[in-house]
């Protein structure tokens, strides 16, 4: 599907733009954009692949003209831009809306206005019954991914997007800090040790982004199935791979906007989402503005789903969590005794 096509990744500069590179740019793909606002990271990255098909754009979400002057002769889109640090969303609240929301926006439009054939846009577990400011900016990107589906007659675009839980050692995650600290010889500072996190590595979360690309149908969300791990759990795996199982930890308590406990599908969503195997495939709700019909009937069904979430899927013990993190080749090296930083931290 991709042969002599024309991929843009907005944002492209972090963890998912990077793991998209090493999965696509040696296959018969035409072109790979990467649309972000961070010049030396796209330095960096021009320097690191050093690859002709790689071509870099200067801009920002927020700016309908930058994004327009990328998307032109694009055949695909990937949406990874995003504020995704749940403080500092929580201290710049419309911050986050002007980039995940209005951003979206932005992206979505040009894409259909250009006749992208595909946009797939990354969401989070954060939006699922959202208590935080990052949670709710994307919960909103989301109903603008679903509005514009409605709307899209005529034109040769479908949008769908996905969403997923804690992806592991991508840029701000806890597990680099967790290591540099212990280099630093500081105690490890643990929010809650009962705190369940579902777990994912890139190559998972480019493996759903590729699984929306190829099946969804305009509005679909889409999540894979993942298992989760104590925040105690994860902690114990990582200091027993580096070799030092006493090291200092400090519980520190629950940081602002945190949850104890992470959904991916809601109750509603589970009452219609379809089950792929790996994934959950969750349809656009497409009822128009003809409440009536809606209101008065209910349905007793509902009552009985559960939602999907990091307390009741498959829960990781310190080996299944350690079998997980040597998915990570930074891990595999750490656990052979080379104690290093990942890079990005």
């Amino acid at each position: 599907m991709f042969k002599d096509k024309v991929l843009l990744i907005t944002g492209g500069t972090g963890s998912f733009g990077n793991a998209v590179l090493r999965r696509f740019l040696d296959t018969d793909i035409k072109e790979i954009r990467i649309f972000s606002r961070d010049e030396k990271k796209q330095d960096d990255m021009r320097k690191a692949f050093n690859n002709e098909k790689l071509k870099f754009y200067i801009g920002d979400v927020r700016d309908p003209q930058s994004i327009s002057t990328a998307m032109r002769g694009v055949d695909y889109v990937f949406h990874a831009a995003a504020l995704k640090q749940v403080p500092s969303c929580e201290f710049y609240p419309l911050e986050a809306v002007k980039t995940n929301v209005l951003g979206t926006e932005n992206v979505l439009e040009s894409a259909i206005f250009h006749g992208v054939s595909r946009v797939v846009c990354l969401s989070t577990d954060k939006a699922v019954y959202p208590i935080n400011a990052m949670g709710i900016s994307k919960a909103m990107m989301e109903k603008v991914i679903v509005a514009k589906s409605r709307n899209l007659e005529g034109t040769n675009t479908v949008i769908s997007g996905t969403r997923y839980g804690n992806v592991m050692a991508s840029r701000g995650s806890v597990i680099p800090l967790f290591i540099r600290q212990v280099i630093e010889n500081i105690p490890i500072t643990l929010t809650d040790p009962s705190m369940t996190r579902f777990m994912m590595t890139l190559d998972d979360a480019v493996d759903l982004v590729l699984h929306a690309f190829e099946h969804g149908t305009n509005g679909d969300i889409f999540v894979q199935k993942a298992p989760a791990a104590t925040i105690e759990v994860l902690t114990k795996a990582i200091l027993e791979m580096i070799g030092k199982p006493e090291h200092k930890v400090n519980v520190i308590g629950t940081r602002h906007g945190e949850k104890l406990f992470e959904a991916l599908c809601s109750r509603e969503e589970m009452f219609v989402a379809q089950d792929q195997g790996e994934y959950y495939r969750i349809p656009a709700d497409n009822r128009d503005l003809n409440y009536a019909q809606y209101t008065e009937e209910g349905d007793k069904d509902l009552s009985a789903i559960e939602d999907y979430n990091s307390h009741n899927t498959e829960r990781l013990d310190v080996e299944g969590m350690k079998q997980l993190l040597r998915k990570l080749d930074f891990m595999r090296d750490i656990e052979a005794g080379k104690l290093i930083v990942p890079e990005g931290v």
